[in-house]
């Protein structure tokens, strides 16, 4: 582990005492289940810990990472070499809604146009998505619907920019409130910060989102219900369960990933402990006991066979941690910046 890890410790448990841990396991915090331990585990009960927190790591030339409910993350199964930080309770709230957002004039409806008025959510960041949709679908909320079938934390959705049925945070976020937890910036922020993409952002991997204002207009309650009870069911039917993160691979322009890996004859394909799944190919199993090193492994064999009998290279939607640069395309997870 890394060679500041005791001093740090010592440090961020004079801080914190309980909530920072060393050797903690952290592969068993994801949604594969497997994975080994990070050198030290933070966890930030509320706003008051985030000074504490950035004096000690501001600087130490220690890799540091934000982990939410770990449901597009992969472990190595050696650990993580650094500081790895979760959001605690206290950043598990909604308000229903807070005020009406006041647009630009380019942005207000045509003179006789029927448009609802826009309404403001705010939410703490480890709020998770599904309990978000279900809470706005049950005050007639409509807007966050789509975010049921998304299992992650509305932290790691704006960092990401989840979506899925047609919808995303791109097209809901407001504005949103975050740190540097390796220096003094933050601040709250429009989305337009965030230069979004497909299933990306600007977010840096020391950057924590603690607060987001969502988008949502007044509906009917019993029609959300039945919309995010159509999802749920939709999302069972094509989707497996068990341990995996979603969707592995980000769908390229075209055929979507599932189709081209089921092309490449991968469907249930097994390396060791990890298979791809038969029910969905853009999804793999991880099982019980299981090796992340063996997800990461069956992940670059399916990239090598779609590119090379599709001749479409794919994208990993999976981030990983804590191993060594390959041939996934997963995007970075941890910043080491200061010596």
């Amino acid at each position: 582990m890394v060679a500041r890890a005791p001093a740090l410790y010592d440090a961020l448990a004079a801080a914190l005492g309980p909530r920072a841990a060393r050797h903690a396991p952290l592969g068993s915090m994801t949604t594969y289940g497997v994975g080994g331990p990070a050198a030290v585990l933070v966890e930030i009960e509320g706003p008051g810990d985030l000074g504490p927190v950035r004096a000690v790591l501001a600087g130490s030339g220690v890799p540091v990472c934000i982990v939410g409910r770990g449901s597009n993350l992969l472990v190595a199964d050696a650990g993580f070499d650094g500081v790895a930080v979760h959001l605690g309770r206290g950043f598990t709230w909604a308000q229903f809604p807070v005020s009406e957002q006041f647009r630009p004039p380019e942005q207000f409806p045509a003179p006789g146009s029927r448009e609802s008025p826009t309404y403001v959510v705010r939410t703490g960041a480890s709020t998770p998505l599904p309990v978000l949709a279900r809470q706005a679908a049950e005050g007639g909320w409509t807007g966050l619907t789509w975010a049921v079938g998304v299992p992650g934390s509305v932290g790691g959705a704006v960092r990401m920019n989840a979506g899925g049925h047609g919808a995303d945070m791109a097209g809901c976020l407001l504005r949103y409130t975050w740190v540097d937890l390796l220096g003094d910036a933050g601040g709250t922020d429009d989305v337009a910060r965030l230069r979004y993409g497909y299933r990306s952002s600007s977010v840096g991997a020391a950057e924590l989102v603690v607060e987001a204002e969502l988008a949502v207009t007044p509906g009917d309650a019993q029609v959300e219900q039945t919309a995010l009870s159509s999802i749920v069911r939709w999302r069972r039917h094509h989707q497996p369960g068990g341990s995996n993160a979603g969707s592995v691979f980000t769908n390229p322009p075209g055929d979507p990933a599932g189709k081209l890996i089921e092309a490449a004859g991968l469907k249930g394909y097994r390396l060791g402990t990890a298979h791809v799944s038969e029910k969905h190919a853009n999804f793999i199993q991880a099982e019980k006991g299981g090796r992340a090193d063996d997800v990461r492994a069956l992940m670059e064999h399916v990239r090598r066979q779609v590119l090379a009998q599709c001749g479409v290279s794919l994208s990993a939607e999976v981030r990983l941690l804590g191993f060594e640069e390959g041939e996934t395309g997963a995007m970075v997870t941890a910043e080491v910046r200061g010596q």
